[in-house]
């Protein structure tokens, strides 16, 4: 888990994966430069975090091509996400947090790779919690457009190629009941079915509409906390409601409200189980004076312990 202060010997690694290879859209190349601009370092410095910036990690241009056999971009997908797999494996070799900056979301295929490799080898499972617009669980089947960004999850559960299925350590690479789901608005009418059979847990808007942003975290941090093990964050920007935060490629309206987010970071700071994080999906092409990048700064603060006051932890 993160540790909460500098003293405490641990660094954040800032990785940026600067590709959209992925996605439908370009301009998700420049999302880790615009957390950057943000303050995204100097914000968690401030909080009393040892952060070092590794800089972009390298990978193979756009071709801005067609699918073929189903999915788009497959060899430059695999490319980057061996690289991710490798530099987040390496970090937490070293005992690092990693940060993954984005870059679109089919970049969690390295990260989960990476994170189940180094997880298997401390005997340690993974969980992972995904705050995300969509389920991601697409096939060649499920997507008319091939674009792997939407294919992430079922990857991971060993749905896909073998070139990406294959850049983990096993495969499937975790257990997809591990995987927990929150802020899903839109899932294809196949995918529906794929997910429910596949075991994910998913806490889609209208359970947060119904119980609330705070009763909901705290039955998904309970389940989290009894599974134990390495707690993995993927958070794809368009979790959040567009009137927020406009500058993503794949806007859906209905998602969580500025404090509804801040809830939600809140808390998993507060549970302390948090140990990486992969930032996706940030699109500066689509945004308003950075605006949506500066959003996502201050929820990362949160993520780490920002408060509007410092306070013991209560149940009230």
């Amino acid at each position: 888990m993160i540790k909460r202060k500098a003293e405490d010997g641990q660094t954040i690694a800032l990785i940026g994966a600067p590709t959209d290879v992925g996605a439908g859209h370009r301009g998700g190349s420049m999302g880790p430069e615009a957390l950057r601009v943000a303050g995204l370092a100097e914000a968690l410095q401030r909080l009393g975090y040892r952060v070092e910036d590794r800089g972009n990690l390298a990978g193979p241009t756009n071709p801005n091509t067609a699918p073929v056999d189903g999915y788009r971009h497959l060899a430059e997908v695999t490319a980057w996400c061996a690289a991710v797999r490798d530099a987040v494996y390496a970090s937490l070799q070293q005992g690092e947090f990693p940060m993954l900056l984005g870059g679109d979301h089919c970049l969690a295929i390295g990260s989960l790779a990476g994170l189940a490799k180094h997880c298997a080898e401390q005997d340690t499972p993974l969980t992972v919690l995904w705050l995300d617009a969509h389920a991601d669980f697409n096939t060649p089947a499920t997507s008319p457009s091939g674009n792997i960004h939407g294919m992430p999850v079922a990857v991971a559960a060993g749905y896909g190629p073998d070139a990406l299925t294959g850049l983990g350590h096993a495969k499937p690479m975790m257990d997809p009941a591990r995987i927990i789901q929150l802020g899903i608005r839109s899932v294809d009418r196949i995918e529906k079915r794929m997910v429910v059979e596949s075991g994910l847990e998913v806490h889609d808007m209208r359970r947060i509409d119904e119980n609330g942003m705070r009763k909901t975290m705290d039955v998904i941090l309970g389940r989290i906390a009894s599974l134990g093990g390495h707690l993995h964050v993927s958070f794809d920007v368009d979790f959040l409601d567009p009137a927020i935060a406009p500058g993503v490629g794949t806007t859906v309206p209905g998602g969580p409200t500025y404090r509804e987010a801040q809830l939600c970071m809140e808390m998993i700071y507060d549970s302390g189980l948090m140990s990486s994080l992969d930032i996706m999906e940030l699109n500066p092409a689509y945004d308003d004076h950075n605006r949506t990048a500066a959003l996502v700064v201050e929820l990362v603060e949160s993520l780490f312990g920002e408060q509007i006051l410092s306070r013991h932890h209560s149940t009230l």
